[in-house]
């Protein structure tokens, strides 16, 4: 059974962050407030952070904000409120509809479809000079991994072309949602696998996403040409994040994207 609420053990900074309403996107799903953290110095990179099950981006925006990342800039949207087969069908913010995670279990591929293309289309405006990337936690960190798989495919699970030049991707006690169907790659596809870094942290002791479900997503990943793709286990920790797996994450997103220094 996936947590109704993603539990963070982080102390907040405080600060301003710019709230824009939610929108429709064009498969008709409703998505909530969307919460933007300006760089506080020169915008070298903007990243779309995703939430868990049951959250929004407000608390989002607020752990985006207390990381030392000053070239950087943080679009945190909301999810759609929808019923969620794994709660009993108790209607929540979820990316899309998931139950058992497992590797027989049905992909909700549109609801998959539908928050990808919503996410590329919040990056789809940014200055061309700035690099973008994805990442999240939990139910995040999987539309993370599942967006990266249509960048190096170049199209969405219903065929429509991805528009996005991911260059970078980042995944917290997630997973990968459609492993069982084998990702098919062209050479342009393989060359665009093999160029986007990828970073997997997950507890050992995950009670809600199990930990071999993340080795076993960065393990598929590897298999499908992903040669970026590392995966940094955290022995004893549950399903929430501390203050040394997010040092990771701004420690390797300042070297792949080559940011200048932090704050």
């Amino acid at each position: 059974m996936i947590e109704l609420y993603m539990k963070f053990v982080f102390f907040y900074n405080s600060g301003l962050c710019l709230d824009v309403s939610g929108s429709r996107n064009a498969r008709g799903y409703e998505f909530g407030r969307t919460y933007v953290v300006r760089p506080k110095g020169k915008h070298q990179a903007t990243l779309v952070w995703l939430h868990g099950l049951g959250d929004n981006g407000s608390s989002s925006s607020q752990l985006m904000e207390s990381l030392r990342l000053p070239n950087v800039k943080w679009i945190c949207p909301t999810a759609p409120s929808r019923p969620v087969s794994s709660l009993g069908g108790f209607t929540c913010t979820a990316w899309f509809d998931v139950g058992e995670i497992s590797e027989d279990g049905h992909d909700d591929l549109e609801g998959l479809d539908a928050s990808a293309s919503h996410i590329a289309n919040l990056l789809s405006a940014e200055p061309a000079d700035v690099q973008v990337g994805i990442g999240g936690v939990s139910m995040g960190a999987a539309i993370s991994l599942y967006s990266a798989t249509c960048y190096a495919l170049g199209r969405y699970g219903t065929g429509h072309a991805y528009p996005i030049n991911l260059r970078a991707v980042v995944g917290l006690s997630g997973w990968l949602p459609g492993w069982k169907g084998k990702i098919e790659c062209s050479y342009e596809a393989a060359r665009r696998a093999a160029s986007l870094p990828i970073i997997l942290t997950h507890g050992t002791s995950d009670d809600v996403v199990p930990y071999r479900f993340g080795e076993k997503s960065a393990q598929s990943l590897g298999m499908a040409g992903f040669r970026q793709a590392m995966f940094k286990p955290y022995e004893g920790l549950g399903h929430y994040t501390v203050p040394k797996e997010m040092d990771e994450v701004v420690h390797w997103l300042t070297t792949r994207l080559g940011l200048e220094g932090s704050r």
